[in-house]
Protein backbone atom coordinates (compact mmCIF):
# COMPACT_ATOMS: atom_id res chain seq x y z
CA UNK A 1 0.00 0.00 0.00
CA UNK A 2 1.48 3.38 -1.00
CA UNK A 3 2.69 5.67 1.74
CA UNK A 4 -0.11 7.71 3.30
CA UNK A 5 -3.02 5.59 2.13
CA UNK A 6 -3.30 3.55 5.33
CA UNK A 7 -3.70 6.56 7.62
CA UNK A 8 -6.47 8.37 5.74
CA UNK A 9 -10.00 7.21 6.41
CA UNK A 10 -12.24 9.35 4.17
CA UNK A 11 -11.30 11.46 1.16
CA UNK A 12 -13.95 13.90 -0.02
CA UNK A 13 -13.23 14.63 -3.70
CA UNK A 14 -14.92 17.68 -5.22
CA UNK A 15 -14.17 19.37 -8.56
CA UNK A 16 -14.87 23.11 -8.57
CA UNK A 17 -15.07 25.60 -11.41
CA UNK A 18 -15.96 29.21 -10.61
CA UNK A 19 -17.67 28.40 -7.30
CA UNK A 20 -16.61 31.50 -5.34
CA UNK A 21 -20.11 31.87 -3.88
CA UNK A 22 -20.15 28.32 -2.49
CA UNK A 23 -16.57 27.38 -1.64
CA UNK A 24 -16.33 28.80 1.89
CA UNK A 25 -19.63 27.36 3.09
CA UNK A 26 -18.84 24.03 1.45
CA UNK A 27 -15.48 23.79 3.20
CA UNK A 28 -16.92 24.86 6.55
CA UNK A 29 -19.70 22.28 6.56
CA UNK A 30 -17.62 19.44 5.11
CA UNK A 31 -14.77 20.05 7.54
CA UNK A 32 -17.20 20.07 10.47
CA UNK A 33 -18.66 16.72 9.39
CA UNK A 34 -15.23 15.10 9.01
CA UNK A 35 -14.10 16.51 12.38
CA UNK A 36 -16.91 14.58 14.08
CA UNK A 37 -15.80 11.24 12.54
CA UNK A 38 -12.93 9.47 14.36
CA UNK A 39 -9.71 9.20 12.38
CA UNK A 40 -7.78 11.29 9.87
CA UNK A 41 -9.64 12.50 6.80
CA UNK A 42 -9.09 14.88 3.90
CA UNK A 43 -10.94 17.20 1.55
CA UNK A 44 -9.52 17.14 -1.99
CA UNK A 45 -10.67 20.13 -4.02
CA UNK A 46 -9.80 20.16 -7.72
CA UNK A 47 -9.74 23.70 -9.05
CA UNK A 48 -10.76 23.15 -12.65
CA UNK A 49 -9.31 26.31 -14.18
CA UNK A 50 -11.47 28.76 -12.23
CA UNK A 51 -11.34 32.37 -13.38
CA UNK A 52 -13.18 33.97 -10.44
CA UNK A 53 -12.08 34.22 -6.78
CA UNK A 54 -12.26 30.46 -6.18
CA UNK A 55 -8.44 29.97 -6.29
CA UNK A 56 -7.87 32.86 -3.87
CA UNK A 57 -10.48 31.55 -1.44
CA UNK A 58 -8.93 28.08 -1.57
CA UNK A 59 -5.47 29.55 -0.90
CA UNK A 60 -6.88 31.37 2.11
CA UNK A 61 -8.51 28.20 3.43
CA UNK A 62 -5.23 26.30 3.12
CA UNK A 63 -3.72 28.54 5.80
CA UNK A 64 -6.02 27.22 8.54
CA UNK A 65 -7.59 23.92 7.33
CA UNK A 66 -5.26 20.97 7.89
CA UNK A 67 -7.62 18.53 6.15
CA UNK A 68 -7.75 20.52 2.91
CA UNK A 69 -5.73 19.58 -0.17
CA UNK A 70 -6.07 21.59 -3.38
CA UNK A 71 -5.25 20.22 -6.82
CA UNK A 72 -5.00 23.10 -9.31
CA UNK A 73 -5.35 22.26 -12.99
CA UNK A 74 -3.59 24.31 -15.64
CA UNK A 75 -6.83 24.93 -17.53
CA UNK A 76 -10.50 24.04 -17.50
CA UNK A 77 -10.82 20.39 -18.59
CA UNK A 78 -14.39 19.59 -17.55
CA UNK A 79 -15.94 17.85 -14.57
CA UNK A 80 -15.06 14.28 -15.51
CA UNK A 81 -11.35 14.93 -16.10
CA UNK A 82 -11.19 17.09 -12.97
CA UNK A 83 -12.82 14.30 -11.00
CA UNK A 84 -10.24 11.85 -12.34
CA UNK A 85 -7.47 14.15 -11.12
CA UNK A 86 -9.09 14.26 -7.68
CA UNK A 87 -9.55 10.49 -7.49
CA UNK A 88 -5.90 9.90 -8.35
CA UNK A 89 -4.83 12.45 -5.73
CA UNK A 90 -7.02 10.92 -3.02
CA UNK A 91 -5.50 8.78 -0.27
CA UNK A 92 -8.51 7.57 1.67
CA UNK A 93 -9.75 4.04 2.21
CA UNK A 94 -13.17 5.56 1.46
CA UNK A 95 -13.67 8.14 -1.28
CA UNK A 96 -16.70 10.45 -1.34
CA UNK A 97 -17.56 12.08 -4.68
CA UNK A 98 -19.78 15.14 -4.35
CA UNK A 99 -20.50 18.47 -6.04
CA UNK A 100 -19.35 21.74 -4.57
CA UNK A 101 -22.63 23.65 -4.87
CA UNK A 102 -24.08 22.08 -1.69
CA UNK A 103 -26.94 20.38 -3.49
CA UNK A 104 -25.33 17.33 -1.89
CA UNK A 105 -25.38 17.74 1.90
CA UNK A 106 -22.03 17.00 3.59
CA UNK A 107 -24.04 15.84 6.62
CA UNK A 108 -24.97 12.68 4.68
CA UNK A 109 -21.34 11.51 4.48
CA UNK A 110 -21.48 9.35 7.68
CA UNK A 111 -24.58 7.48 6.47
CA UNK A 112 -23.07 6.83 3.04
CA UNK A 113 -19.78 5.66 4.58
CA UNK A 114 -21.63 3.37 7.00
CA UNK A 115 -23.51 1.72 4.13
CA UNK A 116 -20.25 1.24 2.22
CA UNK A 117 -18.72 -0.45 5.28
CA UNK A 118 -21.32 -3.21 4.96
CA UNK A 119 -19.23 -4.68 2.16
CA UNK A 120 -20.13 -2.68 -0.92
CA UNK A 121 -17.79 -1.19 -3.54
CA UNK A 122 -20.01 1.82 -4.26
CA UNK A 123 -22.98 3.44 -2.55
CA UNK A 124 -25.13 5.95 -4.39
CA UNK A 125 -27.16 8.71 -2.79
CA UNK A 126 -30.73 8.61 -4.07
CA UNK A 127 -32.13 12.14 -4.36
CA UNK A 128 -35.67 11.25 -3.35
CA UNK A 129 -36.94 14.82 -2.97
CA UNK A 130 -35.18 16.56 -5.84
CA UNK A 131 -35.90 20.27 -5.84
CA UNK A 132 -35.32 20.72 -9.56
CA UNK A 133 -38.19 21.31 -11.95
CA UNK A 134 -39.71 18.68 -14.26
CA UNK A 135 -37.68 19.94 -17.22
CA UNK A 136 -34.56 18.52 -15.54
CA UNK A 137 -36.13 15.66 -13.59
CA UNK A 138 -37.83 13.95 -16.53
CA UNK A 139 -34.67 13.56 -18.71
CA UNK A 140 -32.80 12.40 -15.61
CA UNK A 141 -35.38 9.70 -14.88
CA UNK A 142 -35.31 8.55 -18.49
CA UNK A 143 -31.51 8.36 -18.47
CA UNK A 144 -31.50 6.44 -15.17
CA UNK A 145 -34.07 3.98 -16.54
CA UNK A 146 -32.01 3.40 -19.68
CA UNK A 147 -28.85 2.90 -17.61
CA UNK A 148 -30.56 0.31 -15.44
CA UNK A 149 -31.70 -1.59 -18.54
CA UNK A 150 -28.31 -1.36 -20.24
CA UNK A 151 -26.09 -2.22 -17.26
CA UNK A 152 -28.29 -4.41 -15.08
CA UNK A 153 -27.46 -2.17 -12.12
CA UNK A 154 -30.45 -1.53 -9.82
CA UNK A 155 -29.31 1.91 -8.62
CA UNK A 156 -32.11 4.40 -9.28
CA UNK A 157 -29.99 7.57 -9.23
CA UNK A 158 -26.77 7.17 -11.22
CA UNK A 159 -25.61 10.79 -11.01
CA UNK A 160 -24.60 12.95 -8.08
CA UNK A 161 -23.59 11.82 -4.59
CA UNK A 162 -21.34 8.72 -4.46
CA UNK A 163 -19.02 6.95 -2.04
CA UNK A 164 -16.57 4.27 -3.19
CA UNK A 165 -13.88 2.04 -1.79
CA UNK A 166 -10.60 3.85 -2.30
CA UNK A 167 -9.03 1.05 -4.35
CA UNK A 168 -12.02 1.01 -6.68
CA UNK A 169 -12.09 4.81 -7.05
CA UNK A 170 -8.40 5.02 -7.92
CA UNK A 171 -8.67 2.13 -10.41
CA UNK A 172 -11.24 3.96 -12.54
CA UNK A 173 -10.22 5.36 -15.91
CA UNK A 174 -13.14 7.50 -17.00
CA UNK A 175 -13.78 8.96 -20.41
CA UNK A 176 -15.35 12.45 -20.52
CA UNK A 177 -18.98 12.20 -19.44
CA UNK A 178 -18.64 8.91 -17.61
CA UNK A 179 -18.69 10.54 -14.17
CA UNK A 180 -22.49 10.32 -14.53
CA UNK A 181 -22.30 6.52 -14.96
CA UNK A 182 -20.23 5.47 -11.92
CA UNK A 183 -22.67 2.91 -10.43
CA UNK A 184 -23.20 1.25 -13.82
CA UNK A 185 -19.45 1.12 -14.52
CA UNK A 186 -18.63 -0.39 -11.13
CA UNK A 187 -21.49 -2.88 -11.41
CA UNK A 188 -20.40 -4.00 -14.89
CA UNK A 189 -16.92 -4.70 -13.51
CA UNK A 190 -18.47 -7.02 -10.92
CA UNK A 191 -18.60 -4.57 -8.02
CA UNK A 192 -21.27 -4.54 -5.33
CA UNK A 193 -23.46 -1.42 -5.39
CA UNK A 194 -26.06 -0.11 -2.97
CA UNK A 195 -28.21 2.98 -2.57
CA UNK A 196 -29.58 5.03 0.31
CA UNK A 197 -31.78 8.13 0.34
CA UNK A 198 -29.97 11.43 0.88
CA UNK A 199 -30.93 15.07 1.12
CA UNK A 200 -31.09 17.23 -1.96
CA UNK A 201 -31.13 21.01 -1.91
CA UNK A 202 -31.14 23.89 -4.34
CA UNK A 203 -27.76 25.39 -5.10
CA UNK A 204 -26.38 27.30 -2.13
CA UNK A 205 -25.54 30.21 -4.45
CA UNK A 206 -24.63 31.00 -8.01
CA UNK A 207 -25.88 29.40 -11.21
CA UNK A 208 -25.66 25.85 -12.50
CA UNK A 209 -22.98 25.15 -15.12
CA UNK A 210 -25.17 22.55 -16.82
CA UNK A 211 -28.20 22.86 -19.07
CA UNK A 212 -30.51 20.63 -21.04
CA UNK A 213 -27.94 20.36 -23.83
CA UNK A 214 -26.13 17.65 -21.87
CA UNK A 215 -29.14 15.30 -22.26
CA UNK A 216 -27.98 14.26 -25.74
CA UNK A 217 -24.45 13.70 -24.40
CA UNK A 218 -25.85 11.40 -21.70
CA UNK A 219 -27.76 9.35 -24.28
CA UNK A 220 -24.59 8.95 -26.36
CA UNK A 221 -22.68 7.84 -23.24
CA UNK A 222 -25.38 5.25 -22.51
CA UNK A 223 -25.14 3.85 -26.05
CA UNK A 224 -21.36 3.61 -25.70
CA UNK A 225 -21.71 1.86 -22.34
CA UNK A 226 -24.19 -0.60 -23.87
CA UNK A 227 -21.80 -1.42 -26.68
CA UNK A 228 -18.94 -1.96 -24.23
CA UNK A 229 -20.98 -4.08 -21.86
CA UNK A 230 -22.96 -6.11 -24.39
CA UNK A 231 -19.92 -7.24 -26.34
CA UNK A 232 -17.40 -7.63 -23.49
CA UNK A 233 -15.35 -4.61 -24.63
CA UNK A 234 -14.66 -6.43 -27.90
CA UNK A 235 -15.59 -4.20 -30.88
CA UNK A 236 -15.21 -7.15 -33.23
CA UNK A 237 -18.11 -8.91 -31.50
CA UNK A 238 -20.45 -6.10 -32.54
CA UNK A 239 -19.02 -5.30 -35.97
CA UNK A 240 -18.48 -8.99 -36.73
CA UNK A 241 -22.13 -9.83 -36.07
CA UNK A 242 -23.30 -6.98 -38.30
CA UNK A 243 -20.88 -8.05 -41.03
CA UNK A 244 -21.95 -11.69 -40.81
CA UNK A 245 -25.61 -10.65 -41.04
CA UNK A 246 -24.89 -8.69 -44.24
CA UNK A 247 -22.97 -11.61 -45.74
CA UNK A 248 -25.84 -13.94 -44.84
CA UNK A 249 -28.31 -11.72 -46.70
CA UNK A 250 -25.87 -11.61 -49.62
CA UNK A 251 -25.71 -15.41 -49.63
CA UNK A 252 -29.49 -15.52 -50.08
CA UNK A 253 -29.67 -12.95 -52.87
CA UNK A 254 -26.74 -14.12 -55.01
CA UNK A 255 -27.73 -17.82 -55.39
CA UNK A 256 -31.21 -16.72 -56.38
CA UNK A 257 -29.80 -14.36 -59.03
CA UNK A 258 -27.40 -17.04 -60.32
CA UNK A 259 -30.25 -19.53 -60.57
CA UNK A 260 -32.32 -17.08 -62.62
CA UNK A 261 -29.27 -16.27 -64.74
CA UNK A 262 -28.45 -19.86 -65.74
CA UNK A 263 -31.85 -21.52 -65.44
CA UNK A 264 -34.08 -18.77 -66.78
CA UNK A 265 -31.57 -16.78 -68.85
CA UNK A 266 -32.32 -13.53 -67.03
CA UNK A 267 -29.70 -10.81 -67.09
CA UNK A 268 -28.38 -10.18 -63.57
CA UNK A 269 -25.78 -7.46 -64.10
CA UNK A 270 -28.23 -4.61 -64.47
CA UNK A 271 -30.86 -5.74 -61.97
CA UNK A 272 -31.32 -3.83 -58.66
CA UNK A 273 -30.99 -7.00 -56.49
CA UNK A 274 -27.52 -7.58 -57.96
CA UNK A 275 -26.45 -4.03 -57.14
CA UNK A 276 -27.83 -4.45 -53.62
CA UNK A 277 -25.88 -7.68 -53.20
CA UNK A 278 -22.65 -6.00 -54.29
CA UNK A 279 -23.26 -3.09 -51.88
CA UNK A 280 -23.96 -5.52 -49.02
CA UNK A 281 -20.75 -7.43 -49.72
CA UNK A 282 -18.62 -4.27 -49.85
CA UNK A 283 -20.30 -2.97 -46.68
CA UNK A 284 -19.53 -6.22 -44.90
CA UNK A 285 -15.85 -5.94 -45.87
CA UNK A 286 -15.75 -2.36 -44.58
CA UNK A 287 -17.44 -3.32 -41.30
CA UNK A 288 -15.07 -6.25 -40.74
CA UNK A 289 -12.10 -3.96 -41.37
CA UNK A 290 -13.49 -1.29 -39.00
CA UNK A 291 -14.08 -3.88 -36.30
CA UNK A 292 -10.54 -5.22 -36.69
CA UNK A 293 -9.02 -1.74 -36.41
CA UNK A 294 -11.15 -0.88 -33.36
CA UNK A 295 -10.13 -4.21 -31.80
CA UNK A 296 -6.47 -3.24 -32.12
CA UNK A 297 -7.13 0.24 -30.72
CA UNK A 298 -9.12 -1.17 -27.79
CA UNK A 299 -6.33 -3.61 -26.96
CA UNK A 300 -3.73 -0.83 -27.11
CA UNK A 301 -5.87 1.46 -24.92
CA UNK A 302 -6.42 -1.21 -22.27
CA UNK A 303 -2.73 -2.14 -22.26
CA UNK A 304 -1.49 1.44 -21.94
CA UNK A 305 -4.17 2.48 -19.43
CA UNK A 306 -3.86 -0.67 -17.34
CA UNK A 307 -7.65 -0.89 -17.11
CA UNK A 308 -8.95 -4.24 -15.88
CA UNK A 309 -12.54 -5.42 -16.58
CA UNK A 310 -12.85 -6.83 -13.06
CA UNK A 311 -12.51 -5.93 -9.38
CA UNK A 312 -10.60 -8.06 -6.88
CA UNK A 313 -12.57 -8.26 -3.64
CA UNK A 314 -10.05 -10.34 -1.67
CA UNK A 315 -7.06 -12.66 -1.97
CA UNK A 316 -6.91 -15.43 0.65
CA UNK A 317 -4.02 -17.69 1.56
CA UNK A 318 -4.49 -21.19 2.91
CA UNK A 319 -3.09 -21.92 6.38
CA UNK A 320 -0.47 -24.61 6.92
CA UNK A 321 -1.90 -27.59 8.81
Amino acid sequence: MPLGLASIGISVVTPMHDEEACVQEFLRRTDAVLAAIPGDHEIVIVDDGSTDRTPALLDEALTHMKRLRVVTLARNVGQCSALMAGLQASRGATVVVMDGDLQNAPEDIPALAAELARGHDLVSGFRGGRVEGPIRRIPSRLANWLLRRVSGCDVRDMGGYKVLRGEVARSLRLRPGQHRLLPAIVHMRGGSTSEITVQHHARFAGRSHYGLSRTLDVLIDIVLLWMQGSFKSRPMYLFGRVGIALVAIDCIIMPWLLYEKFAMDKDMGTRPPFLVAIMLFLSALFIFAAGFMLELLSEANNTVGGVQPYLVRSVRQGQAG
